[in-house]
């Protein structure tokens, strides 16, 4: 009996130790740099003067901190993708990132920013494509500073993977608005539309029975009404508000990206394979 009360011991210390190995196992790449719009913004909007942003209830409703500043009611999509990763934090903000927080990464996306300067001005200040690539050149000077040299501060980020998701505002919140913008008159609708539709229309399909209106009720620009009272049945709903997805179809996209299972998910290859 002594015999396999000790036994058992032995086997419970094992498994105890597997655990913690697997819960402190070193992420797959040791940082993580996003560059993107509301879809992956999680802070760098919210002490902006815009109308772009989301720090106020019900956002973040579904989220362990609350309302961070995400355009969703829980998670993003990079944040699942840290994740699967090993990350065991969210991947800082740009706005917020101090000291050696930077060695895993940074979060540089703002809510309304696009590929084109211009792209969402009528909303108020945003962090443009440009303008967040010279803030990665502001954080590479301090990994630079942190590293010691030029050359290490290379070798590291040669190991990080990037992420970039931009374009959408380059439609919303400036094709389609002429009033504000001329580039309706320089470019057809048929170039801009079909890339939107292609690519949208494989992401909405997968068991979601709500795909034609959002979540929380919305603002006439399509953020949610402050305060207001969202849906139960949040996964079940494509939007979350009139724009952003909610948190289950960013589960689905980052599984998708993370892991393949068509080809038509990530190309040329999915995230598991590039990081090995």
């Amino acid at each position: 009996m002594a015999h396999n009360i000790i036994k058992s011991l032995f086997l419970l210390l094992v498994l105890l130790n597997l655990v913690s190995n697997c819960a402190h196992a070193a992420p797959q790449v040791p940082c993580f740099f996003i560059f993107g719009d509301s879809l992956a913004d999680n802070g760098n909007n919210n002490n902006l003067v815009t109308a772009a942003k989301a720090n106020y209830r019900p956002y973040g409703i579904d989220f362990p901190d609350g309302t961070t500043g995400r355009f969703t009611n829980g998670r993003t999509t990079v944040d699942m993708i840290g994740e699967l990763l090993g990350f065991n934090q969210s991947i800082p903000p740009f706005a917020t990132a101090r000291g050696r927080d930077i060695l895993v990464g940074v979060n540089y996306a703002s809510g309304a920013a696009g590929i084109r300067d211009e792209s969402g001005r009528q909303l108020g200040d945003r962090i443009s494509l440009n303008e967040q690539l010279l803030n990665h050149a502001a954080t590479i000077n301090r990994l630079i500073q942190l590293l010691g040299t030029g050359k290490e501060a290379t070798n590291y980020l040669n190991k990080c993977l990037f992420y970039v998701s931009l374009g959408s505002n380059d439609y919303l919140n400036n094709y389609f608005m002429p009033s504000y913008y001329t580039t309706s008159r320089i470019y057809t609708q048929d170039q801009y539309a079909k890339i939107l539709i292609d690519q949208y229309s494989l992401q909405i399909r997968v068991g979601f029975r709500v795909i034609d209106t959002g979540c929380c009720p919305a603002r006439s620009d399509g953020q949610c009404i402050q305060d207001s009272t969202p849906c139960q049945n949040r996964n079940e709903y494509v939007f979350w508000d009139a724009i952003h997805p909610t948190e289950a179809v960013n589960r689905f996209t980052a599984s998708r990206s993370y892991n393949a299972s068509l080809p038509s998910d990530a190309y040329p290859t999915d995230i598991s394979h590039l990081v090995n």
